[in-house]
């Protein structure tokens, strides 16, 4: 049954059949006896006409008292085709004439008592199913004489004649079976022309309609009917079409709209979500990707607190401050500080600043809850860096103003040497103090460009740095306090050419960070020992000393924003291990601590080889 009712045209060709059958079925069923009545009828008539002419004989031969004629005249019609016996009864049923022998005398089962025409199909007393039309013979003035009165015998006998029912049944057969082929074909034609008429018309029309809108579903916006016509479903064709077109327009505009809507969020520098009150999230912007290490958007869908808290149920309220809890219970922004979870399991301090927003989805109002979402490292980071900045451009103007008079005294100092010497008379010591103070100048000129490189902002392009040079020219500004504390530097470096690709500006604010931590771990002196080897295509830089060390429960803490554990008792901003181990992290390396407490630390800083990589290149 599905077959059927999964098809229109299917159920047009049944219903179409099954109409036309019951009808046709009605009609042969009406049509049959009706036909059977008319040819009755018709028999019965040329019976009337027959017996009305042997009543006529039978009157006359009576009249004339011509018995054997009239015996020879019912035998010889009795002889014509498609009659099977004629025969002649008086009022009391007794056989007086027959066309067949024997029959006369014969008593009739039941006479006929009426006094009117009868036609009637019965099956006679040899089993024979015959038409047998029945006259009365009525009795008449001239009669009289052998019948009595018309008053006393009205009939004076009774007419038989039985017509062979066969050829009458072959003939309504056949006319009901060409009645019924001609009925099929006409079923036929209608079918072969409903169904063509159903199929071109609106099966056709309707398919395309269907698999137009079956495109739409999926997705396929261009998809038309594009239907000629115009008759009703060529006028939903076209309406249909004009409603994909706004469907399409709409659609595009939504689509428009939320990219415009993602890269709006996606401009905000601080990382921002959008969590909805059963603590899903909808919505990310890129920074806050970067921030927590996410593939682009596959966060959206998941809880809140499965992405950023690692747990598989919300956080309990009463020992962490939920933004999405407290917005709902007070519908009030809230300042909080959070310890977020990356997917590479390390963690990032945050502050998150949430602040709810009310839409209408699906004809409610719902509460969603907007995060922003600041990361304290790099927050510290930047203010850090700022402010090593501007220390660093101070630093470089200074240097840059003191490098030039220094530089014109130079030339001054050289132009008074060469005239003096010019003198024969002029003593030597005169020349030496010339000497001397122009060998000063010079170093005060070379401290100066050690100071421009110290504060030379980092470059937009990676360069060769070397190592041992940028080492050296670092310490190097850290003679005076190392001698102020009593502190020993001790430089090792290994003999060959040791280069990276970083920025050295940064590289030697990385030196002077973990220099000047030594130098804190040794309040009362001691040593510091810097040393370079590579190994393995990585170069290696090691800071040593011999201060306080390092407790053990603190090592796991002291490259996090704000850690200071000094031991010189003073107040740290403890970001120049945090800020040292972000810059070498950017060039591709590590950093190691060693340390016992009360005997001192070891930093190693591991960085790629760039003579190699240059190497590999080539």
């Amino acid at each position: 049954m599905n077959w059927i009712a999964n098809s229109l045209n299917r159920k047009f060709i049944l219903g179409t059949t099954s109409g036309l059958a019951i009808s046709s079925l009605v009609f042969l069923l009406l049509y049959i006896p009706l036909y059977q009545s008319e040819l009755g009828g018709e028999r019965a008539h040329t019976a009337t006409q027959i017996n009305n002419l042997l009543q006529a004989s039978l009157e006359n031969a009576m009249l004339k008292r011509d018995l054997p004629g009239l015996s020879e005249m019912v035998k010889k019609l009795g002889a014509q085709q498609g009659i099977v016996s004629v025969f002649i009864t008086n009022p009391a049923g007794e056989i007086r004439f027959s066309s067949r022998e024997g029959d006369f005398g014969k008593q009739l089962a039941s006479p006929y008592k009426a006094k009117t025409l009868s036609t009637q199909f019965i099956h006679n007393e040899y089993g024979q199913e015959v038409l047998r039309s029945i006259n009365p013979v009525h009795n008449k003035a001239p009669c009289k004489e052998c019948h009595g009165p018309a008053e006393l015998n009205p009939i004076n006998g009774i007419l038989y004649v039985d017509y062979d029912a066969a050829p009458l049944r072959k003939k309504v057969r056949d006319t009901t079976l060409l009645l019924m082929s001609a009925g099929a074909l006409i079923v036929i034609l209608n079918l072969v022309g409903g169904w063509w008429f159903i199929h071109h018309y609106i099966l056709k029309p309707v398919n395309h309609l269907t698999r137009a809108s079956e495109d739409l579903t999926g997705g396929n916006l261009q998809s038309r009917v594009s239907m000629q016509g115009s008759d009703e479903l060529s006028k939903l064709g076209s309406t249909f079409d004009l409603m994909a077109m706004r469907l399409q327009e709409k659609l595009q505009e939504l689509e428009e709209q939320k990219r415009f809507l993602q890269a709006l969020v996606d401009a905000i520098p601080d990382g921002v979500r959008i969590i909805d009150d059963q603590f899903n999230v909808i919505l990310t912007n890129q920074a806050y990707r970067d921030q927590h290490k996410l593939q682009d958007k596959t966060e959206v869908g998941d809880p809140c607190y499965l992405i950023t808290h690692n747990t598989t149920k919300p956080c309990p309220p009463t020992l962490i401050t939920c933004p999405v809890h407290e917005i709902i219970q007070h519908r009030k922004p809230i300042k909080v500080l959070h310890q977020h979870h990356r997917t590479d399991s390390s963690t990032l301090e945050v502050e998150i600043f949430a602040a709810p927003m009310s839409v209408k989805q699906n004809g409610q109002e719902k509460t969603l809850i907007v995060e922003s979402i600041r990361d304290l490292a790099k927050e510290i980071k930047y203010s850090q860096e700022q402010k090593l900045s501007e220390l660093g451009r101070l630093a470089t103007g200074v240097a840059h103003e003191i490098h030039n008079p220094l530089a014109s005294v130079k030339l001054a100092l050289d132009a008074t040497e060469n005239a003096i010497a010019d003198h024969e008379n002029c003593p030597d010591s005169i020349l030496d103090h010339i000497k001397l103070v122009d060998n000063e100048i010079d170093a005060c000129i070379e401290i100066t460009g050690k100071l421009l490189k110290l504060g030379s902002p980092p470059v937009d392009s990676l360069e060769l740095v070397d190592i041992n040079i940028a080492l050296q020219e670092t310490l190097s500004l850290l003679a005076w306090q190392a001698e102020q504390s009593h502190i020993e530097i001790e430089e090792a470096y290994e003999d060959r050419l040791l280069r990276v690709l970083s920025s050295e500006g940064e590289l030697r604010m990385v030196t002077l960070n973990l220099a000047q931590n030594a130098f804190h771990a040794m309040p009362v002196g001691g040593m510091l020992k810097v040393s370079t080897f590579s190994k393995n295509e990585r170069i290696f830089i090691q800071f040593s000393d011999t201060g306080a060390g390092i407790r053990a429960k603190d090592l796991p803490y002291i490259f996090d924003p704000f850690f200071s554990r000094r031991a010189d008792n003073a107040k740290g901003t403890g970001l120049g291990l945090s800020i040292s181990l972000a810059i070498v992290e950017k060039y591709g390396g590590t950093i190691k601590v060693d340390s016992e407490f009360s005997a001192g630390s070891a930093f190693t800083i591991e960085l790629p080889d760039a003579s190699h990589k240059l190497e590999v290149d080539a």
